[in-house]
């Protein structure tokens, strides 16, 4: 029986599009490419989510690789990039549901140490019962420690734990440790997966 729900937060809680951030910031065509590589799809980017580099850093060592032009939006979609980052539309009333049916809700993510800065920002982040990020675990999903922590830290049980992410291979770390997980492909989707479980909504 599923007791608990785990989310992922990027992809799954608000929309992770880094496209269409740089479609809201009107950033040149030409430009686009540039930053998307050197931002997140750098090493550094990396470096933040298991904790060894803040976002002060990555940016100095981004801006030492992109035209000077480009380093004011580059702070932006180092530092801010959740300001352009969207909730996940009906995610929020989901987590609602979930709770007030008895569910223990919790959050298992890659994120730096900044996490907390804007964690309260999110719809539906009011209804957690605890948190496990991997800044400050100092390892990333699909690492087993990852969801090990969560398992142990919270005393859960694996077998009644189901967790949702938009990556394949971080719901294959969560089915590694013995817990139900499925990919998510969007709210609607994701609440049919849970129905199939057996889970009230």
């Amino acid at each position: 029986m599923i007791k608990n729900i785990v989310f992922d937060m990027g992809g799954v809680l608000r929309v992770w599009n880094p496209e269409r951030f740089l479609e809201k910031l009107d950033i040149p065509r030409e430009d686009r490419p540039i930053l998307l590589k050197e931002i997140y799809g750098s090493v550094e980017w990396s470096l933040q989510d298991i904790g060894l580099l803040s976002e002060a850093e990555t940016y100095a060592q981004v801006c030492a690789r992109i035209p000077a032009r480009l380093h004011g939006v580059a702070e932006k979609l180092i530092l801010h990039w959740e300001d352009y980052s969207d909730p996940m539309p009906g995610m929020a009333e989901l987590i609602r549901k979930l709770k007030e049916n008895g569910y223990g809700i919790w959050l298992l993510s890659n994120a730096s140490l900044r996490h907390g800065q804007y964690w309260g920002r999110i719809p539906g982040s009011e209804y957690f019962d605890g948190l496990v990020i991997s800044a400050y675990e100092k390892t990333l999903k699909p690492d087993r420690r990852m969801y090990e922590t969560l398992l142990n830290r919270f005393a859960l049980k694996a077998e009644e734990c189901v967790f949702l992410d938009d990556m394949p291979v971080n719901v294959a770390g969560a089915l590694a440790v013995g817990m139900d997980g499925f990919v998510f492909s969007g709210t609607e989707d994701c609440i049919c997966q849970l129905k199939k479980r057996g889970v009230k909504l």
